[in-house]
């Protein structure tokens, strides 16, 4: 097959063909299931290497004027394959190689539970009279509030750096309070020992 795509950024074992890239991005749509940001799309397809992010922009744009893929319409930020789309993630995913298959498939599962977390265990950060900001997290078990926390920090970086922190382990923190209020020696070994990892 003929390379002609940019390769920059590209790892190896990458994708340097334009209609492979279109075919990409149907497959990770179908994988996803439901639609998608087309700016969290090219992200993921870039960041793990798989396209240069102007071909990748430059596919989606293709697709979307093929009406292999359309805007939702509910959020025109959204994407979604249509049938044809649909029909090129079926025929012709074989013509991505196995490896990529594998990764596109594992890195789009890391972004759902990550997305999932977020949706999950919400936080806001608010600018605080007097400077600095209040950042409030939230663990929840998708239905019930089981924690809410309000920390003052300084800046926003550090409001960011806690809320990117937060967002790896939510179920740590929970673990950590719970053992704080309830002085459970063995729950107290047990967050300290989650602490060191």
């Amino acid at each position: 097959m003929d390379f002609d795509a940019f390769t920059e950024g590209i790892e190896p074992g990458g994708l340097r063909n334009r209609s492979e890239i279109g075919v990409l991005i149907c497959y990770l749509l179908e994988y996803i299931g439901q639609p998608f940001s087309k700016d969290e799309l090219i992200e993921l397809i870039q960041d793990n290497g798989f396209a240069n992010y102007f071909e990748t922009a430059n596919s989606l744009s293709e697709l979307i004027k093929n009406k292999n893929i359309e805007y939702t319409d509910e959020n025109q930020q959204l994407i979604k394959t249509t049938k044809n789309g649909r029909l090129i993630a079926s025929q012709l995913n074989t013509s991505l190689s196995l490896t990529i298959r594998q990764r596109a498939a594992a890195a789009a599962s890391v972004l759902l539970k990550m997305k999932k977390t977020e949706h999950e265990n919400p936080v806001k950060i608010k600018r605080a009279e007097g400077g600095g900001y209040n950042i409030e997290l939230r663990i929840t078990d998708g239905m019930r509030n089981l924690m809410s926390l309000t920390l003052f920090v300084p800046d926003i970086s550090e409001a960011n750096h806690i809320k990117t922190s937060f967002h790896k382990n939510p179920e740590r923190l929970y673990s950590v309070v719970l053992a704080a209020v309830t002085g459970d020696n063995a729950l107290i070994q047990c967050a300290l020992e989650e602490l060191k990892k």
